[in-house]
C-alpha cells in the first residue's frame, strides 16, 4: 500500500506507479484514493517515473501482431477481447496517475488532481472487474501479447500538459465511446451478458473521463488565451500518429461535452454518426 505518512500525494502516487504486479497496483490505487479523500495530504512535487512498473507479462508486440479481438460464441475470441481491454485499463491507471503527478509544477487548482485521481480509481476498478471476468473464462492478464501504444502516446506528451489532455482523454479515451457499444451488442448476441454489463459500466465511466479531459483542456487553453479548435487540431496532428476514424458516437461525445465541431474536421470520412449498423469493429 502507498505510504501516505509522507504527507504528499505525489510521493504516494509514485509508489503506486512503481508497483509491477497489476492486481496489487489496482488495489493500492483504491487505498490511495481513500487516503486522499480522508486525510489532508500535501500535493508535493515528486516527479513520476518515466515508465511505470509493469508485470513481466504480457509480452509487448506491435499492434498488428496482437490477437484480433473478435466476439464469438466460443471463449477464445472473448478472452482476446477482454485481455486487450484489461491491458488498456491497466495502462489507463498509470496514465491518470501520471497526469496527477507529472504536472505538479504547473499552477493548477486542487480539483485537477482530485479529478485525475478519481479517473485512476475508476480505471483500477475496471481492471479488477475485467481480471475477474477473465478468470471466469479460465484466463488471466498476461496470457496473450499486447501492444504499448497507449503509454507511447503518453510518453510523447510528457513535457506538455495541453498536449497530454488533447491526446489521452480526447483522442484515445474518446475512441472507446465509439467502439464499445458495438462490442456490447455483439456480446449480448452470443449470450455473454456478464461481459456486456461490465463494458456498460466502463462505457458510462468513460463518458465522465472524456468530460474531465475536456474540462481541463478548456481550462488550459483559456489560461493561455488560445483558440480551442485550432489548438486541438494542431496538437492532434503533432502528437497522434493515426487518423480520427468515424463513425463517431456523437451522443456519448456530446454527453461528455465534446462537440463534433472539434473532431469532425479531422475525420477521414464524412459519415460521422455511429449508428448500430455502421459502428466500427474493436
Amino acid at each position: 500500500m502507498p505510504d501516505t505518512s509522507k504527507k504528499t500525494i505525489s510521493g504516494a502516487i509514485c509508489e503506486v506507479l512503481g508497483i509491477s504486479d497489476a492486481r496489487q497496483k489496482a488495489t493500492a490505487m483504491c487505498h490511495l484514493v481513500a487516503a486522499w479523500k480522508d486525510t489532508t495530504l500535501g500535493l508535493g512535487n515528486q516527479p513520476p517515473p518515466d515508465r511505470p512498473g509493469r508485470p513481466d507479462r504480457p509480452l509487448l508486440r506491435p499492434p498488428r501482431k496482437v490477437p484480433r479481438r473478435r466476439v464469438t460464441q466460443s471463449a477464445p475470441g472473448r478472452i482476446a477481447l477482454l485481455h486487450a481491454i484489461a491491458h488498456i485499463e491497466l495502462n489507463a491507471v498509470d496514465l491518470a496517475l501520471d497526469m496527477a503527478s507529472r504536472f505538479t509544477k504547473t499552477q493548477l487548482p486542487v480539483d485537477f488532481y482530485h479529478d485525475w485521481l478519481g479517473v485512476a480509481d475508476d480505471e483500477a476498478r475496471h481492471f479488477l472487474m475485467l481480471s475477474d471476468r477473465l478468470a471466469d473464462l479460465g484466463a488471466a492478464c498476461g496470457d496473450l501479447p499486447a501492444h504499448d501504444g497507449l503509454w507511447q502516446a503518453a510518453d510523447a506528451s510528457k513535457h506538455d500538459l495541453l498536449a497530454r489532455l488533447a491526446i489521452a482523454p480526447l483522442v484515445l479515451e474518446a475512441r472507446g465511446l465509439d467502439v464499445t457499444p458495438t462490442m456490447i451488442d455483439r456480446l449480448k448476441s452470443v449470450g455473454d451478458e456478464k461481459t456486456a454489463n461490465a463494458l456498460g459500466i466502463i462505457m458510462t465511466d468513460e463518458i465522465t473521463h472524456v468530460s474531465v479531459g475536456k474540462r481541463w483542456f478548456d481550462y488550459m487553453w483559456g489560461m493561455d488565451r488560445l483558440d480551442p479548435v485550432s489548438t486541438w487540431h494542431s496538437l492532434v496532428k503533432r502528437y497522434f500518429h493515426g487518423d480520427l476514424k468515424p463513425p463517431f458516437n456523437i451522443a456519448a461525445r456530446n454527453a461528455a461535452r465534446f462537440s463534433a465541431a472539434s473532431y469532425g474536421p479531422l475525420a477521414t470520412r464524412d459519415d460521422l454518426v455511429a449508428s448500430p449498423e455502421k459502428r466500427p469493429d474493436a
